[in-house]
This record gives C-alpha cells, structure tokens and sequence, in this order.
C-alpha cells in the first residue's frame, strides 16, 4: 500500500462516519436498515467523488504554472 490518497476520498472512512451517523439517528429516533445506510455512503461517496473532481478542476484553471 504506497499510493496515498486524501482522506476524503477513502471508502472506508465515509463508510464509518455513515455508519456512526446512522446510530446516532437510531439512538434519536430515526432508525435506518442495512439498505438506507448502505444506500446513504455510497451518496455520499459520490458527492465527495464529484465535488473532489471540481476542486482539481478549479484548482489546474487557476494554477500559474504549467504542467510538464
């Protein structure tokens, strides 16, 4: 395992706070099955994905210096 990866883009990571989150909806009184929690992190995982993609986006077009 040498490639480094942010945080936020790690499955794992997401799939835990999901998982967190979800039992702390339960203890509230909104409790989710194994499908809604598993349907939740993989929203989730995709929004980070995409919002990710438009940072690195944003961040090339406003870069100063050029790639080689």
């Amino acid at each position: 395992m040498e490639a480094a990866k942010p945080w936020y883009l790690s499955r794992t990571i997401w799939a835990s706070i999901i998982v967190v989150a979800s039992a702390g909806a339960g203890i509230l009184g909104f409790p989710l099955d194994d499908a809604e929690t598993a349907s939740l992190t993989d929203a989730v995982l995709q929004s980070v994905t995409a919002i990710a993609g438009v940072v690195a986006i944003a961040g090339r077009v406003a870069a100063r210096n050029l790639i080689r």
